[in-house]
């Protein structure tokens, strides 16, 4: 063993031990660069994101509400992602991510997809804004000239108490309020068929395929068309935007894309599955990552953000959140249109949280669908009694005859209960529930 030597008052090691002490400094001084160029990456590129979680136990934990769907999920075609807002290691809001058969097979997304044209129009009139120098083009009056040979020019909506005009405000309001079909094909016109979906898809949302519009059983004439759109803003000059021709051609990559064993046609049973390869579609991951970009820009999914102008999202998320009985522009019918038209989730989440006034109730941000068998539910769900929320995505299919377009679904007898328990579920897990 080695023993320092001495100089008169100074103590001096041997070569060995010198280079060892050399070597330690040297080493630790590496590590501390390695970890703050760690840190530094984290900060910049966010933390790692959180792996998913596995729903099935969660489900399975409750065989009286899930129990018969869980027993053959294929023929349900359920699938089920639930993601709660957290805060990550590095101070930042995030998901942690609990999915149930994520992506496993076609859907039909119905109405659902509308939430992507609602956004994309929100953003066709920002450019026009500024490519024309004009003010807010939210609320200004718009006629649509005809699509189809004999049809008039959609010039006015009566529906408007604001003066009857067609107007992106009032479309998008009954589009977030009820669903409204109408509503819908005049955003794809404003859009055209190919910047809706080139737009959804510099999201990153890769699955999107729109390829038609809503409750129209007329062929497009030449195709992909989309009308001819006009604005008329106050002492401006008209914008207008001219007819489109979509050269697209999208298909679905999905699986088990042949849904049903028949399907109604002009009256009679056609004895072959319905064959969903060009029908809309998109997978459910990226249907809540549309949801997500909306509602939180503050989470940072790895994908290009939703860039709107902070009013016209408020505007949007406003209309998705209220109920159609609160409405005084369009004005709704409670009895026709109950709280829960347009929130399936919301039944099972008033069995846990029964207040109904705004402020105190359950907020839901929700843009549903069901059409086919296919019932859709995309939401958020906030409690603004303790910040807690999450984002439940969810398709369930029912229809025991296998027979489309027939309207004979067990949406009241199937579907309605799933999602009320599963409503349940999300409230008393996810909401901060008080303890029964």
């Amino acid at each position: 063993m080695s023993r320092p030597w001495t100089a008169g008052s100074i103590t001096l090691r041997s070569p060995a031990a010198l280079t060892c002490a050399i070597f330690r400094r040297v080493l630790n001084y590496l590590v501390r660069i390695c970890v703050v160029g760690w840190l530094a990456l984290v900060a910049v590129a966010g933390a790692a994101p959180t792996p998913m979680a596995d729903l099935t136990p969660i489900l399975a934990a409750q065989p009286a509400q899930f129990g018969r769907l869980l027993a053959t999920p294929e023929t349900y075609r359920l699938q089920v992602l639930i993601s709660e807002v957290i805060t990550n290691a590095i101070g930042q809001p995030d998901l942690q991510r609990y999915g149930y058969r994520v992506d496993a097979e076609y859907i039909y997304p119905a109405s659902s997809i509308k939430l992507g044209a609602a956004v994309t129009s929100l953003q066709t009139i920002e450019q026009l804004q500024a490519a024309h120098h004009s003010a807010d083009l939210l609320a200004v009056p718009l006629t649509i000239a005809p699509l189809f040979p004999g049809d008039p020019a959609q010039t006015n909506d009566p529906g408007n108490l604001d003066g009857g005009h067609i107007t992106l405000a009032h479309e998008l309001r009954k589009l977030a309020l009820i669903s409204d079909n109408d509503a819908f094909n005049r955003l794809f016109d404003l859009v055209g068929h190919e910047h809706l979906n080139d737009n959804l898809h510099a999201l990153g949302l890769d699955s999107v395929v729109i390829n038609h519009r809503l409750s129209e059983s007329r062929a497009v004439p030449g195709g992909q068309a989309s009308a001819s759109v006009t604005f008329y803003p106050s002492g401006e000059p008209p914008i207008v935007v001219p007819e489109r021709h979509s050269t697209l051609n999208l298909t679905n990559r999905a699986a088990r894309l042949a849904v049903g064993r028949g399907f109604m046609s002009n009256g009679k049973v056609v004895n072959e599955p319905m064959n969903f390869a060009h029908g809309n579609g998109i997978s459910l991951m990226d249907l809540q990552s549309l949801l997500i970009k909306l509602v939180r820009p503050d989470i940072d999914l790895g994908t290009p953000p939703l860039q709107l102008a902070p009013d016209h999202r408020a505007w949007l998320l406003r209309a998705m959140t209220e109920y159609p009985r609160e409405s005084t522009n369009p004005v709704y019918s409670a009895t026709e249109y109950p709280d829960d038209y347009c929130k399936f989730l919301l039944p099972g989440i008033r069995r846990v949280f029964p207040a109904t006034a705004p402020g105190e109730r359950i907020q839901i941000t929700a843009k549903i669908g069901q059409a086919y068998g296919f019932s859709i539910e995309n939401s958020y769900v906030y409690n603004p009694a303790n910040g807690r929320a999450v984002f439940v995505t969810a398709v369930i299919y029912t229809n025991t005859r296998e027979i489309l377009n027939s309207d004979q679904y067990e949406y009241e007898t199937v579907a309605a209960p799933f999602y009320a328990d599963l409503g349940e579920l999300v409230a008393r897990r996810w909401l901060g529930a008080p303890p029964p």
